[in-house]
Protein backbone atom coordinates (compact mmCIF):
# COMPACT_ATOMS: atom_id res chain seq x y z
CA UNK A 1 0.00 0.00 0.00
CA UNK A 2 1.43 3.64 -1.27
CA UNK A 3 1.95 6.03 2.20
CA UNK A 4 -0.09 8.74 1.47
CA UNK A 5 1.79 12.41 2.25
CA UNK A 6 1.20 14.12 5.48
CA UNK A 7 1.45 17.28 4.11
CA UNK A 8 0.39 19.17 0.33
CA UNK A 9 2.03 21.90 -1.29
CA UNK A 10 -0.26 24.76 -2.57
CA UNK A 11 -0.43 28.29 -3.61
CA UNK A 12 -1.34 30.37 -0.96
CA UNK A 13 -2.53 34.47 -1.37
CA UNK A 14 -2.60 35.43 2.60
CA UNK A 15 -3.92 38.60 1.79
CA UNK A 16 -4.85 40.68 -1.66
CA UNK A 17 -1.91 42.08 -3.70
CA UNK A 18 0.41 41.84 -6.89
CA UNK A 19 2.48 38.69 -8.50
CA UNK A 20 4.07 38.33 -5.14
CA UNK A 21 0.96 37.45 -2.78
CA UNK A 22 1.25 34.19 -4.32
CA UNK A 23 3.25 31.77 -2.11
CA UNK A 24 4.29 28.35 -2.90
CA UNK A 25 3.94 26.83 1.15
CA UNK A 26 3.14 23.73 2.59
CA UNK A 27 0.07 22.41 5.24
CA UNK A 28 -0.96 19.35 6.76
CA UNK A 29 -3.29 17.35 4.29
CA UNK A 30 -6.72 17.09 5.35
CA UNK A 31 -8.33 13.58 6.71
CA UNK A 32 -10.52 11.99 4.62
CA UNK A 33 -14.77 11.71 5.42
CA UNK A 34 -16.80 9.28 4.47
CA UNK A 35 -18.21 10.91 1.12
CA UNK A 36 -14.61 12.48 0.60
CA UNK A 37 -11.82 11.03 -1.97
CA UNK A 38 -7.85 12.25 -1.94
CA UNK A 39 -6.19 13.23 -4.86
CA UNK A 40 -3.05 13.70 -6.36
CA UNK A 41 -3.01 16.21 -7.87
CA UNK A 42 -1.24 16.20 -11.97
CA UNK A 43 -2.38 19.41 -13.20
CA UNK A 44 -4.50 22.56 -11.86
CA UNK A 45 -6.19 24.62 -14.28
CA UNK A 46 -5.50 28.85 -14.81
CA UNK A 47 -8.38 31.07 -14.80
CA UNK A 48 -8.43 34.92 -15.34
CA UNK A 49 -10.51 34.71 -12.48
CA UNK A 50 -7.61 33.39 -10.69
CA UNK A 51 -5.47 37.13 -10.67
CA UNK A 52 -8.97 38.88 -9.34
CA UNK A 53 -8.92 36.94 -6.39
CA UNK A 54 -4.98 37.73 -6.04
CA UNK A 55 -6.32 41.38 -6.22
CA UNK A 56 -8.76 41.02 -3.72
CA UNK A 57 -11.72 42.02 -6.41
CA UNK A 58 -13.59 38.45 -6.66
CA UNK A 59 -17.20 38.59 -5.10
CA UNK A 60 -17.60 34.57 -4.12
CA UNK A 61 -13.84 34.24 -2.92
CA UNK A 62 -14.55 37.35 -0.53
CA UNK A 63 -18.04 35.90 0.61
CA UNK A 64 -17.94 32.18 0.28
CA UNK A 65 -14.44 31.52 1.35
CA UNK A 66 -11.49 34.42 2.48
CA UNK A 67 -8.37 35.20 2.88
CA UNK A 68 -6.01 33.28 3.17
CA UNK A 69 -7.21 31.09 0.14
CA UNK A 70 -5.70 29.25 -2.58
CA UNK A 71 -6.97 30.10 -5.94
CA UNK A 72 -8.07 27.42 -8.60
CA UNK A 73 -11.42 25.93 -9.73
CA UNK A 74 -10.35 22.76 -11.05
CA UNK A 75 -7.96 20.24 -11.81
CA UNK A 76 -6.93 16.53 -12.74
CA UNK A 77 -5.48 13.61 -11.09
CA UNK A 78 -4.95 10.17 -9.70
CA UNK A 79 -7.64 8.75 -6.78
CA UNK A 80 -5.37 7.60 -4.11
CA UNK A 81 -7.86 6.96 -1.45
CA UNK A 82 -11.67 6.92 -0.90
CA UNK A 83 -13.95 7.41 1.91
CA UNK A 84 -16.38 4.71 3.69
CA UNK A 85 -19.12 6.12 1.38
CA UNK A 86 -17.58 6.34 -1.98
CA UNK A 87 -19.02 4.00 -4.79
CA UNK A 88 -17.96 5.85 -7.92
CA UNK A 89 -14.57 6.49 -7.37
CA UNK A 90 -11.98 3.75 -6.60
CA UNK A 91 -8.21 4.11 -5.77
CA UNK A 92 -6.32 4.68 -9.31
CA UNK A 93 -8.97 6.24 -10.92
CA UNK A 94 -8.05 8.77 -13.49
CA UNK A 95 -9.90 12.50 -12.50
CA UNK A 96 -10.88 15.44 -13.36
CA UNK A 97 -12.76 18.00 -10.26
CA UNK A 98 -13.82 20.67 -9.79
CA UNK A 99 -12.84 22.99 -6.76
CA UNK A 100 -14.90 26.30 -5.80
CA UNK A 101 -11.11 27.42 -5.22
CA UNK A 102 -8.07 25.60 -3.50
CA UNK A 103 -6.72 23.85 -7.04
CA UNK A 104 -3.24 25.49 -6.87
CA UNK A 105 -2.16 22.19 -5.17
CA UNK A 106 -0.22 18.86 -5.29
CA UNK A 107 -3.28 16.85 -3.33
CA UNK A 108 -6.83 17.69 -2.28
CA UNK A 109 -9.61 16.66 -0.10
CA UNK A 110 -12.62 16.86 -2.36
CA UNK A 111 -16.07 15.80 -1.89
CA UNK A 112 -16.67 12.98 -4.45
CA UNK A 113 -19.89 14.44 -6.37
CA UNK A 114 -17.02 17.14 -7.62
CA UNK A 115 -15.00 14.42 -9.45
CA UNK A 116 -15.73 12.88 -12.85
CA UNK A 117 -14.07 10.32 -14.63
CA UNK A 118 -11.44 11.91 -16.75
CA UNK A 119 -11.88 10.98 -20.69
CA UNK A 120 -9.17 8.53 -21.84
CA UNK A 121 -7.92 10.09 -25.02
CA UNK A 122 -7.15 13.68 -22.86
CA UNK A 123 -3.78 14.15 -20.94
CA UNK A 124 -4.09 15.08 -17.47
CA UNK A 125 -3.20 18.87 -18.47
CA UNK A 126 -5.84 18.71 -21.28
CA UNK A 127 -8.50 17.58 -19.11
CA UNK A 128 -7.28 20.00 -16.10
CA UNK A 129 -8.35 23.01 -18.17
CA UNK A 130 -11.39 22.17 -19.30
CA UNK A 131 -14.09 22.56 -16.31
CA UNK A 132 -14.26 25.97 -15.59
CA UNK A 133 -14.30 27.33 -19.32
CA UNK A 134 -16.89 24.41 -20.42
CA UNK A 135 -19.11 24.41 -17.87
CA UNK A 136 -19.13 28.62 -18.07
CA UNK A 137 -20.03 28.22 -21.44
CA UNK A 138 -22.21 25.22 -21.02
CA UNK A 139 -24.65 27.29 -18.71
CA UNK A 140 -24.83 30.13 -20.67
CA UNK A 141 -25.29 27.97 -23.93
CA UNK A 142 -28.20 25.62 -22.71
CA UNK A 143 -29.47 27.52 -19.60
CA UNK A 144 -29.98 31.41 -20.86
CA UNK A 145 -29.35 31.51 -24.74
CA UNK A 146 -31.08 28.61 -25.62
CA UNK A 147 -29.91 28.66 -29.05
CA UNK A 148 -31.64 27.58 -32.52
CA UNK A 149 -29.86 25.77 -36.02
CA UNK A 150 -28.98 29.32 -38.21
CA UNK A 151 -28.80 31.73 -35.09
CA UNK A 152 -25.52 34.24 -35.25
CA UNK A 153 -23.40 34.63 -32.39
CA UNK A 154 -20.60 37.40 -31.77
CA UNK A 155 -18.20 35.73 -29.59
CA UNK A 156 -15.42 37.87 -28.10
CA UNK A 157 -12.26 36.61 -26.43
CA UNK A 158 -12.51 33.61 -28.90
CA UNK A 159 -9.13 32.09 -29.05
CA UNK A 160 -9.57 32.12 -24.73
CA UNK A 161 -10.85 29.42 -22.73
CA UNK A 162 -14.60 30.60 -23.02
CA UNK A 163 -14.45 31.63 -25.98
CA UNK A 164 -13.07 28.64 -27.86
CA UNK A 165 -15.53 27.04 -25.52
CA UNK A 166 -18.61 28.32 -26.77
CA UNK A 167 -17.14 28.45 -30.66
CA UNK A 168 -17.25 24.52 -29.67
CA UNK A 169 -20.89 24.55 -28.59
CA UNK A 170 -21.70 27.01 -30.95
CA UNK A 171 -20.51 24.71 -34.25
CA UNK A 172 -22.67 21.72 -32.02
CA UNK A 173 -26.25 23.43 -32.37
CA UNK A 174 -25.73 24.16 -35.52
CA UNK A 175 -24.82 28.61 -35.27
CA UNK A 176 -22.99 30.07 -36.92
CA UNK A 177 -19.86 32.19 -35.15
CA UNK A 178 -18.40 34.88 -35.16
CA UNK A 179 -15.26 35.23 -33.37
CA UNK A 180 -13.31 38.10 -32.09
CA UNK A 181 -9.66 38.13 -31.04
CA UNK A 182 -6.99 40.80 -30.35
CA UNK A 183 -3.80 39.68 -32.48
CA UNK A 184 -3.30 37.78 -36.06
CA UNK A 185 -1.47 35.03 -34.15
CA UNK A 186 -5.43 34.05 -32.33
CA UNK A 187 -6.97 34.44 -35.49
CA UNK A 188 -6.37 30.44 -36.77
CA UNK A 189 -6.87 29.45 -33.02
CA UNK A 190 -10.59 30.48 -33.13
CA UNK A 191 -11.27 29.17 -36.57
CA UNK A 192 -9.97 25.75 -35.31
CA UNK A 193 -12.04 25.76 -32.42
CA UNK A 194 -15.57 26.33 -34.47
CA UNK A 195 -15.83 30.31 -35.62
CA UNK A 196 -17.20 30.15 -38.89
CA UNK A 197 -15.26 33.98 -39.53
CA UNK A 198 -12.72 35.66 -37.20
CA UNK A 199 -12.56 39.20 -36.82
CA UNK A 200 -9.31 40.55 -35.90
CA UNK A 201 -9.58 43.84 -34.03
CA UNK A 202 -6.31 44.37 -33.96
CA UNK A 203 -6.12 45.17 -37.43
CA UNK A 204 -9.57 45.71 -38.52
CA UNK A 205 -12.57 47.69 -37.09
CA UNK A 206 -14.35 45.09 -34.75
CA UNK A 207 -18.07 47.05 -35.09
CA UNK A 208 -17.75 47.76 -38.97
CA UNK A 209 -17.30 44.10 -39.39
CA UNK A 210 -19.58 43.03 -37.31
CA UNK A 211 -22.15 44.68 -38.57
CA UNK A 212 -20.74 43.32 -42.38
CA UNK A 213 -20.56 39.85 -41.49
CA UNK A 214 -24.12 40.08 -39.68
CA UNK A 215 -26.24 42.88 -40.80
CA UNK A 216 -29.76 42.02 -38.87
CA UNK A 217 -27.71 41.72 -35.78
CA UNK A 218 -26.50 38.67 -33.78
CA UNK A 219 -28.91 36.10 -31.97
CA UNK A 220 -26.41 36.70 -29.23
CA UNK A 221 -23.63 37.96 -28.22
CA UNK A 222 -20.67 36.55 -25.26
CA UNK A 223 -18.51 39.47 -23.84
CA UNK A 224 -16.16 39.22 -20.97
CA UNK A 225 -14.63 42.80 -21.46
CA UNK A 226 -16.81 44.83 -19.62
CA UNK A 227 -16.82 48.92 -20.21
CA UNK A 228 -14.85 48.86 -23.65
CA UNK A 229 -16.81 46.08 -25.55
CA UNK A 230 -20.45 45.86 -23.89
CA UNK A 231 -22.43 48.85 -25.41
CA UNK A 232 -21.58 47.85 -28.71
CA UNK A 233 -22.23 44.34 -27.88
CA UNK A 234 -25.75 45.52 -27.08
CA UNK A 235 -26.26 47.36 -29.63
CA UNK A 236 -25.36 44.37 -32.47
CA UNK A 237 -27.73 42.22 -30.91
CA UNK A 238 -31.13 41.46 -33.45
CA UNK A 239 -34.42 41.42 -32.23
CA UNK A 240 -34.84 38.97 -29.40
CA UNK A 241 -31.33 38.83 -29.23
CA UNK A 242 -29.54 38.18 -26.00
CA UNK A 243 -26.11 39.60 -24.76
CA UNK A 244 -24.38 37.08 -22.16
CA UNK A 245 -21.79 38.84 -19.69
CA UNK A 246 -19.51 36.54 -17.79
CA UNK A 247 -16.57 38.95 -17.18
CA UNK A 248 -14.72 42.46 -17.12
CA UNK A 249 -11.31 42.38 -18.39
CA UNK A 250 -11.04 45.30 -19.89
CA UNK A 251 -11.48 47.10 -16.37
CA UNK A 252 -8.84 45.40 -15.22
CA UNK A 253 -4.92 45.64 -15.32
CA UNK A 254 -2.63 44.13 -17.34
CA UNK A 255 0.64 44.19 -15.17
CA UNK A 256 -1.15 43.32 -11.56
CA UNK A 257 -0.89 46.96 -10.40
CA UNK A 258 -4.67 47.75 -9.86
CA UNK A 259 -5.20 51.62 -10.73
CA UNK A 260 -8.33 52.47 -8.68
CA UNK A 261 -8.70 55.37 -10.88
CA UNK A 262 -9.02 54.05 -13.84
CA UNK A 263 -11.39 51.41 -12.15
CA UNK A 264 -13.76 54.19 -10.88
CA UNK A 265 -13.80 56.05 -13.98
CA UNK A 266 -14.52 52.37 -16.25
CA UNK A 267 -17.13 51.94 -13.58
CA UNK A 268 -19.35 55.25 -14.45
CA UNK A 269 -18.56 54.64 -17.91
CA UNK A 270 -20.30 50.99 -17.98
CA UNK A 271 -23.58 50.87 -19.69
CA UNK A 272 -26.72 50.36 -17.67
CA UNK A 273 -29.45 48.75 -19.89
CA UNK A 274 -32.79 50.49 -20.15
CA UNK A 275 -35.64 48.14 -19.46
CA UNK A 276 -38.19 50.02 -21.10
CA UNK A 277 -35.71 49.88 -24.10
CA UNK A 278 -35.19 46.05 -23.62
CA UNK A 279 -39.25 45.40 -23.47
CA UNK A 280 -39.26 47.75 -27.14
CA UNK A 281 -36.32 46.05 -28.49
CA UNK A 282 -36.88 42.13 -27.12
CA UNK A 283 -33.72 42.42 -26.37
CA UNK A 284 -32.12 41.00 -22.94
CA UNK A 285 -28.91 41.34 -21.24
CA UNK A 286 -27.66 37.85 -19.18
CA UNK A 287 -25.16 37.54 -16.88
CA UNK A 288 -22.87 34.29 -15.43
CA UNK A 289 -20.24 33.24 -12.19
CA UNK A 290 -19.43 29.69 -11.96
CA UNK A 291 -18.38 30.34 -8.53
CA UNK A 292 -21.78 31.73 -7.01
CA UNK A 293 -24.01 28.54 -8.60
CA UNK A 294 -22.08 26.02 -6.12
CA UNK A 295 -25.50 26.11 -4.52
CA UNK A 296 -26.74 24.28 -7.87
CA UNK A 297 -24.36 21.29 -8.03
CA UNK A 298 -26.96 18.87 -9.51
CA UNK A 299 -26.78 21.67 -12.40
CA UNK A 300 -23.35 21.40 -12.72
CA UNK A 301 -23.04 17.93 -12.30
CA UNK A 302 -25.36 17.63 -15.20
CA UNK A 303 -23.59 19.75 -17.27
CA UNK A 304 -19.89 18.13 -16.66
CA UNK A 305 -21.33 14.44 -17.33
CA UNK A 306 -22.35 15.61 -20.59
CA UNK A 307 -19.28 17.85 -21.37
CA UNK A 308 -17.23 14.36 -20.51
CA UNK A 309 -19.49 12.58 -22.49
CA UNK A 310 -19.09 15.07 -25.80
CA UNK A 311 -15.28 14.66 -25.17
CA UNK A 312 -14.96 11.20 -24.94
CA UNK A 313 -17.08 10.70 -28.33
CA UNK A 314 -14.42 12.99 -29.75
CA UNK A 315 -17.32 15.56 -30.70
CA UNK A 316 -15.58 18.51 -28.43
CA UNK A 317 -11.96 18.88 -28.80
CA UNK A 318 -9.40 20.28 -25.67
CA UNK A 319 -8.36 23.80 -26.34
CA UNK A 320 -4.31 24.45 -26.65
CA UNK A 321 -2.67 24.37 -23.90
CA UNK A 322 0.56 25.58 -21.77
CA UNK A 323 2.18 23.94 -19.06
CA UNK A 324 3.98 25.79 -16.07
CA UNK A 325 5.42 23.98 -12.79
CA UNK A 326 3.55 25.06 -9.81
CA UNK A 327 5.72 27.35 -8.16
CA UNK A 328 6.00 29.52 -11.56
CA UNK A 329 1.69 30.48 -10.76
CA UNK A 330 2.91 34.46 -10.64
CA UNK A 331 4.27 33.97 -14.22
CA UNK A 332 1.52 32.03 -15.41
CA UNK A 333 -1.36 34.89 -13.97
CA UNK A 334 0.85 37.22 -15.62
CA UNK A 335 0.82 35.93 -18.81
CA UNK A 336 -2.99 35.02 -19.01
CA UNK A 337 -3.56 38.98 -17.45
CA UNK A 338 -1.61 39.92 -20.62
CA UNK A 339 -3.92 38.88 -23.43
CA UNK A 340 -1.09 37.07 -25.53
CA UNK A 341 -2.24 33.52 -24.23
CA UNK A 342 -4.15 31.23 -27.04
CA UNK A 343 -6.02 28.92 -25.19
CA UNK A 344 -5.65 27.69 -21.71
CA UNK A 345 -2.79 27.76 -18.99
CA UNK A 346 -2.05 24.81 -16.42
CA UNK A 347 0.35 24.34 -13.74
CA UNK A 348 1.84 21.00 -12.82
CA UNK A 349 2.64 20.42 -9.24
Amino acid sequence: MPVEPSVVRKIQIDRPGGYDALKLVEAALPAVGADEVLIAVKACGVNYADGIIRMGLYASAKELHGYPITPGFELSGVVTAVGSQVTEHAVGDEVVALTLFGGYCSHIVLKSDRVFRKPAALSHAQAAALPTVFLTAWFMVREQVLPKPGDVWLVHSAAGGVGSALCQLGRLQGCRVVGVVGSAHKRSAALAMGATEAIDKSSQDLWAEAGRLAPKGFQAVFDANGVSTLGQSYAHLAPMGKLCIYGFASMLPHDGRLNWVKMAWDWLRTPRFNPLDMTQSNKSVLAANLSFLSEHAGLLRTGMLELIGLFESGALVAPPVTEYPLADAAKAQADIESGRTVGKLVLIP
